[in-house]
């Protein structure tokens, strides 16, 4: 299975402007710019996007644990912070807050669960892999 993104950039990096179009439209070329990323401007920005795949990936992996140990959760809440250390050009952390009401299980087969999802999520396992690039100069 592969997604897809497309990105568009005109002009420099702090003055320009991009949109983004992901395949199933949800994001239509969506604004994206020095102001959205940096400071407080309309639009998304590529932190905010990795914040939403990661919280939702995770929820997801921990569903699938949680009805695999025979609990069905009635709700799961997860907000991601991703902190993005502009002097170094690094993402440096992403931060998961879960809020979970699953009934019966018990909060040491839980915290379990937890960790396995936290540590084998796919995007857990992307934040921390080989990038490649296949580039071409027109």
């Amino acid at each position: 299975m592969k997604r897809n993104a497309t990105a568009i950039w005109q002009g420099s990096g702090k003055e320009g402007k991009g949109t983004l179009t992901t395949q199933s439209t949800v994001l239509n070329q969506t604004q994206y710019s020095y102001n959205s990323r940096f400071e407080e401007g309309v639009g998304t920005n590529p932190e905010e996007l990795i914040a939403a795949a990661h919280a939702g990936c995770f929820n997801m992996a921990l569903s699938f644990k949680i009805d695999a140990a025979g609990f069905k959760a009635e709700n799961l809440e997860t907000r991601c912070v991703i902190n993005l250390d502009p002097t170094k050009g690094e993402i440096t952390e992403s931060s998961l807050t879960l809020t979970a009401n699953v009934p019966g299980i018990s909060k040491e087969k839980f915290d379990e669960l937890v960790a396995d999802a936290e540590k084998n999520c796919p995007i857990s396992k992307l934040l921390n892999t080989e990038i490649k690039v296949n580039a071409t100069l027109v």
